[in-house]
């Protein structure tokens, strides 16, 4: 009896023990089973909020992240306050960098984001798990949380945690700090999924171009075939027209932007300028976008600034839109008052040497040269809508923005903030430095 007794005793002490082991994870088992997860990867979508803590004050950003094997990404960063969206894709056809609003593109030929770390991507952050045999590893309820070493293009960042998701190990949180341990950066992810089914032109160049303020990409908005209103969700301060009625004829009528505030040839949202519907072609009213409109006059006078191209409708209403249009491209014409921002960072051994107004094209603008210890100039413009395509290149990552880095012995940084376009061009600065000085212009105001 007493032999029986001990042996009971001794299972139970080992049930326990095991039952503990398999609720207490370390660090090594996890790492094994985050390299599984990344062999098996075929695609996943995130969205969350970054705060950025590298000005003066905080900045805030919306983002999106998609990915599909073996090699498609997508990328979009809001800037919460201005709604002004900046778009990274990478597919067959190379890597862009796209800001819709502007109608600019870049294209490169280039490994990114392999050859980089980003704090949003997945792929990143296991990385650099993965990498650091130094790594420190805690958990709580929810969460596995490693601290690591960031292996980023700015080098003032030094470390990073990450919160795992205990589930999946999706992410959930990340902060990453600097060398005095000042926590720069946080991403905080609101939802995140593996196994994404993605629409086929998810990255497609051309339909994020043109439909990057629909919320819900790549779903297109639809027109109603009576009064050409929309149907699809969009972004409440739309700037492109998107997408058609014409369900009688199955022919497609975009509305297209040229620029400037207001709506398709006056008033409304997407009817021809007199509300006629009554032609043989109802359903070719075009669905338009509205801005801020002022245009209301049926001949289509004001500030109308997108018109409807409508199939059929080739007198009155068709002449208010002309007219409409041809309004919109004086008002836009004249071109916003540049204010000169300064950087509030200068590296060690510089001074700025002097500020000259000159114009590129048409489009007025403002340099500022550095010298000392450096060398570099910054320009700065409002570009009206243009398309750009530059092929050798790479990207460099600004933390509110991703720039376009070009040039070989003399390189020029170009990115994109509050409307301004950017330039800064030096054959002496380094890159940690440039991103300093491009990370330097958040939050000023033109002076």
């Amino acid at each position: 009896m007493r032999r029986f007794t001990w042996v009971v005793a001794l299972v139970m002490v080992c049930l326990s023990l095991v039952v503990s082991g398999c609720g207490k994870r370390d660090a090594g088992s996890v790492v094994k089973e985050l390299d599984g997860v990344m062999s098996k990867l075929q695609s996943y979508h995130g969205k969350g909020q970054m705060t950025l803590r590298t000005g003066q004050d905080p900045q805030e950003y919306d983002v999106e992240v998609s990915f599909q094997a073996p090699s498609f990404y997508r990328i979009s960063l809001t800037n919460a306050k201005k709604d002004i969206t900046q778009i990274v894709l990478r597919n067959d056809d190379g890597v862009f960098v796209l800001t819709p609003h502007l109608n600019k593109s870049f294209r490169f030929q280039s490994d990114w984001p392999e050859n980089q770390g980003q704090v949003y991507l997945y792929q990143s952050l296991v990385q650099s798990i993965l990498m650091d045999n130094e790594r420190h590893f805690t958990s709580d309820e929810k969460a596995y949380v490693f601290d690591v070493v960031a292996n980023y293009q700015n080098g003032s960042l030094a470390r990073q945690k990450v919160w795992l998701d205990k589930r999946n190990y999706a992410p959930q949180h990340v902060e990453v700090s600097d060398a005095n341990s000042n926590v720069m950066v946080i991403v905080k992810f609101d939802q995140f999924e593996f196994g994404t089914k993605f629409e086929k032109d998810q990255f497609d160049m051309q339909r994020n171009m043109t439909g990057w303020n629909l919320k819900t990409l790549p779903t297109m908005m639809q027109g109603d075939s009576k009064t050409g209103e929309k149907s699809g969700a969009t972004d409440s301060k739309a700037e492109t027209g998107a997408a058609s009625g014409n369900r009688g004829t199955g022919t497609k009528e975009t509305a297209q932007e040229t620029g400037g505030k207001g709506t398709a040839a006056g008033q409304g949202a997407g009817t021809d300028a007199k509300g006629d519907t009554t032609n043989t072609n109802k359903g070719n009213t075009a669905g338009a976008a509205t801005g801020e409109s002022k245009g209301t006059s049926a001949s289509g006078s004001g500030e109308g600034a997108k018109t409807s191209s409508v199939g059929g409708n080739k007198g009155a209403a068709g002449n208010g839109a002309q007219a409409a249009a041809t309004g919109a491209k004086k008002d836009t014409s004249k071109q916003q008052s540049l204010g000169i921002i300064e950087p509030r960072y200068m590296p060690s051994g510089v001074k700025k040497q002097d500020v000259t107004e000159l114009k590129l094209g048409e489009e007025q603008a403002v340099m500022l040269r550095y010298s000392g210890k450096y060398n570099y100039t910054l320009m700065e413009s409002r570009p009206q809508v243009q398309t750009v395509s530059i092929l050798p290149g790479d990207i460099l990552d600004l933390g509110f923005t991703l720039g376009v880095v070009t040039g070989d012995a003399k390189k020029t940084l170009t990115w994109t903030y509050d409307g301004i376009e950017f330039r800064l061009s030096t054959g002496d600065l380094p890159a940690t430095e440039m991103i300093k000085v491009a990370q330097a212009v958040q939050g000023e105001i033109g002076k």
